[in-house]
């Protein structure tokens, strides 16, 4: 992946980033956690079934200019331009998910993450993940427990990958499994495509948004927003009507809906797909 041209200036006014940037521990720390404070996942591209672009000025577009969200490919792939226009060694990769994945299962290398070198030491960043996103970069070091900004995560062993985990009240998740064998443009755009036109694919028949700030995590599936907050406390609530998943989303989401013929309609359908029984 080449070094692209980006509006850099414009990206550190959307996440709120002040100071001159550098390639250093602190700089990545602070981008991080902006980043994910500022910019939420979501995939109402997809679900409206608009095109998902990864080229730089479409994420940029995208990203800053409108102020909206994306998911992994758009997010983290943005963040790596910003990254090596700072002048940080990056690596780009690619993981299998089992978050929400049943036991067993065997899925695609359908997720995107980073691995940053800063002074010989290696770190995995990653600002795309939904509603588990990593809130601080993590030390590449198997087996060690590391705190974030919200839980607590380690990387371990299996095999010849390694498997990123969180622990959720008390207990360990896997959240995805990966390598360290460089992914390049091309085998995103593939991952990409195909998620968001595969009929049955999440991302194109619901709804997915999540944006986590210094207090709590918020996150929409579908009709059900949680908020779970550092304190340990949940909060949960089943929405019931398009104007309270408009107010959602565009509230506590902070994505600016799009103008879309079909949004209200779409949403509606979900809304009835959800319903209690």
């Amino acid at each position: 992946m080449e070094r692209a041209s980006l509006n850099l200036e414009a990206y550190l006014a959307r996440i709120g980033f002040s100071g001159s940037p550098s390639a250093s521990l602190a700089t990545l720390g602070d981008l991080h956690r902006l980043h994910t404070g500022a910019i939420p996942f979501e995939n109402l591209s997809p679900f409206l079934g608009e095109p998902v672009k990864l080229d730089v000025a479409s994420l940029e577009d995208k990203l800053v200019a409108r102020r909206r969200g994306g998911w992994c490919f758009e997010q983290n792939l943005f963040f790596t331009h910003v990254l090596r226009r700072i002048g940080f060694e990056v690596r780009t990769l690619a993981a299998r998910v089992r978050w929400n994945v049943p036991p067993g299962a065997v899925t695609a290398r359908s997720h995107m993450l980073m691995l940053v070198t800063i002074d010989g030491a290696r770190y995995i960043a990653d600002v795309g993940f939904g509603g588990l996103v990593l809130t601080t970069p993590l030390r590449f070091e198997p087996e060690v427990e590391q705190p974030t900004l919200h839980e607590v995560h380690r990387i371990v062993t299996e095999g010849d990958a390694f498997v990123l985990q969180a622990r959720v009240a008390g207990e360990w998740h896997a959240l995805y499994a990966f390598d360290l064998h460089e992914q390049l443009q091309a085998d995103y755009e593939v991952s990409s495509w195909y998620l968001a036109t595969f009929p049955q694919s999440q991302f194109v028949t619901g709804i997915l948004a999540a944006r986590v700030d210094d207090e709590a995590r918020h996150g929409l599936r579908n009709t059900r927003y949680s908020i779970h907050r550092r304190d340990g406390s949940t909060e949960r609530r089943q929405l019931a009507s398009v104007v309270e998943m408009r107010a959602v989303l565009e509230g506590p989401l902070r994505i600016p809906l799009p103008e879309h013929p079909e949004l209200d309609t779409r949403l509606q359908k979900v809304i009835d797909a959800n319903r209690p029984a």
